[in-house]
């Protein structure tokens, strides 16, 4: 038997809803894809949203301006997908209905490793923010993750929370340390800081694509191991999955979609905690359908604020880290008071 599945788990259940909301969801993203290429500085009407998409002889204004936002939009999307998939995996291997990226400190411990590489080793490219923002990705999740689960019960919801807190400000207050007598590193680091997916381009896509594939796959490998995780690490034991083993590799494909999106994006949070949420209230919490469904969740969350923020900010732009902030705070309140910090 599989150390990480469930060899019982033959027949493959359909949720009642599936289908009506993967369909909803599908038309909704082919909205906001259209949406993401009609609106911003420039708005573009139907005619020239069609010139810039069917008609490549055609180069007017309006076309060329579209076909400059195709890559910002397939950019906007894969980074929703990779953070909602990263929260459906951390919330799942932590048995915590809240856990998300940013709450337990990953995206600030990616953002000090690109601090460092800014201030000390002149880093400037994607390409070096993502090693940089892996590595720190990574230690951060580490550190929360042992401090958690010291003591009596684990690691329980309320103490992976609590530490996840703990450590984002220590980190915070050296980020900050580092930057204040290096002015020209905080020019750098502030635009990258607030998360944006405007500087998505082309070259950012092929490097991100590689990441995503591997955290994509990790994700779907996992998923039915996952879903006996759930029921209790001594259930899943009985089915034949070695909980250590399986943690530790859901753990790096969610920590790998978010370090990557970090490096690339800027910290943007709550992605990945509200699509995970919304789709288990949807269809329910098969992980089988809970990730791939957070996946175009995460897309369509992610595209729906990047427009918001174009219309809201024009003539200019509200960076989507200050958008999907201001929309997930109060969500994350409401999700605290119900769910009594309870496991999943």
């Amino acid at each position: 038997m599989s150390t990480l599945s469930v060899s019982e788990n033959k027949q493959l259940l359909i949720p009642k809803n599936f289908m009506k909301v993967m369909i909803l969801s599908i038309i909704l993203l082919g909205v906001c894809v259209l949406a993401s290429l009609a609106f911003g500085s420039r708005t573009v009407g139907w005619n020239e949203l069609m010139d810039g998409l069917f008609h490549p002889e055609v180069q007017t204004h309006g076309a060329n301006v579209v076909r400059q936002r195709i890559a910002r939009t397939i950019f906007s999307l894969m980074c929703g997908a990779a953070l909602g998939v990263s929260g459906a995996l951390m919330q799942s291997v932590t048995r915590n209905p809240i856990a998300d990226p940013s709450i337990l400190g990953v995206n600030i411990g990616a953002a000090l490793f690109v601090v460092i590489g800014i201030s000390f080793f002149n880093i400037g490219s994607a390409s070096h923010y993502i090693w940089f923002a892996l590595v720190g990705a990574f230690i951060t999740a580490i550190f929360v993750f042992g401090i958690g689960s010291m003591g009596s019960g684990g690691a329980t919801p309320l103490k992976l929370v609590l530490a996840g807190a703990a450590t984002s400000a220590a980190l915070s207050s050296l980020v900050i340390a580092i930057m204040i007598p290096r002015s020209s590193v905080m020019d750098q680091f502030r635009f990258w800081q607030v998360g944006s997916v405007g500087a998505g381009n082309w070259d950012s896509i092929s490097l991100f694509i590689p990441f995503l594939s591997v955290g994509l796959l990790i994700a779907l490998f996992t998923a039915p191991a996952l879903n006996a995780l759930a029921l209790g690490d001594e259930v899943a034991t009985g089915f034949g999955v070695r909980t250590g083993t399986l943690r530790l590799i859901a753990s790096f494909g969610g920590v790998l979609l978010c370090g990557v999106t970090t490096a690339l994006a800027g910290p943007i949070g709550f992605i990945g905690l509200l699509a995970p949420h919304w789709i288990r209230l949807m269809i329910g919490p098969d992980l089988r359908f809970v990730i791939p469904m957070s996946a175009l969740t995460g897309a369509i969350v992610l595209t729906i604020a990047d427009v918001s923020g174009r219309l809201l900010g024009s003539p200019g732009e509200l960076e989507v880290g200050v958008v999907t902030a201001f929309i997930g705070a109060p969500i994350l309140i409401l999700l605290t008071m119900k769910a009594k910090m309870r496991a999943l």
